[in-house]
């Protein structure tokens, strides 16, 4: 007799293990193979495919609209320019070593922590477009991308390395770790519309900001400067080294950004939400 069991590629238990897989498999080959660390590839190839998806994520979306060609190409273009423009400026930066301790006499890290993100949020909310867009993308693509923050075990690894604090790592690396591997399974409880699910989402981006606060939080309370309390005789100096440093100084300032906007998405969206395959 046939078995009734299948296995169900959507459920939000099959989407758990999948990342907790490919989560293990990505931390065991930065432990096992030192030159993929060390050579820079894997915190550069994650942020070159997260740039990318998010644009074609948003292409995605602005096809969904009742915008022209014309109107989707500009709204696509204004976002993809200054976020591209953005990205290659913050990489500059850390490339030229202008995060390490005393390379300059501001305080650049929290700047453009806080700064681009406060900017991009009033602009993308008060944006008719953005609107438009966000009303007619599922809400769970927005918390499903966030699975990239699984990048975050990279703070556990330099941890054993012995060139990070364990006060910074251990919580930053945890809170990274937990948020992108319950991205997907909130992302198909959120799209199944199974009781609930707009609890859990807006459960899990309270939780990725809370981790994304703690993170900066202690990176400035760790990194030499006039803010450190932690860590005195074994400091943090991986916030401000190249590649890592790409990390605090785009990725947190972009997923502050999703959040955001999943939450627009989360709190204004009245009709429930689409069964959308991810």
């Amino acid at each position: 007799m046939a078995s009734n069991t299948t296995l169900n590629f959507t459920s939000p238990t099959f989407a758990f293990a999948a990342s907790a897989a490919v989560t293990g498999f990505w931390f065991a080959a930065l432990i096992t193979i030192p030159e993929l660390q060390r050579s820079d590839l894997s915190v550069i190839g994650i942020r070159i495919a997260v740039h990318l998806i998010v644009l074609a994520g948003t292409w995605a979306g602005l096809s969904r609209t009742s915008l022209t060609a014309s109107q989707r190409m500009a709204t696509w273009l204004a976002i993809a320019i200054p976020l591209t423009v953005w990205h290659g400026a913050a990489w500059v930066i850390v490339a030229e070593g202008l995060l390490l301790p005393g390379a300059v006499s501001i305080p650049l890290l929290p700047l453009m922590i806080a700064v681009p993100t406060a900017i991009v949020i009033t602009l993308m909310l008060r944006s008719d477009r953005i609107g438009m867009l966000l009303d007619a993308m599922p809400a769970n693509w927005l918390i499903g991308l966030q699975a990239y923050r699984v990048i975050g075990s990279v703070f556990f690894v330099n941890w054993l390395a012995g060139t990070t604090p364990g006060i910074f790592a251990l919580p930053t690396g945890t809170g990274d770790v937990i948020t992108g591997l319950m991205a997907l399974p909130t992302a198909v409880v959120l799209a199944s519309g199974r009781p609930g699910g707009t609890k859990a989402a807006l459960l899990w981006n309270l939780f990725g900001i809370a981790d994304l606060v703690v993170a900066v939080t202690l990176g400035a309370l760790t990194t030499p400067g006039p803010l450190q309390q932690l860590a005195l005789d074994h400091p943090n100096l991986t916030t401000g080294t190249y590649p890592t440093a790409i990390i605090p100084a785009f990725t947190v300032p972009t997923s502050l950004v999703l959040h955001a906007l999943s939450l627009r998405q989360l709190l204004r969206r009245t009709r429930p939400v689409a069964r959308v395959a991810v």
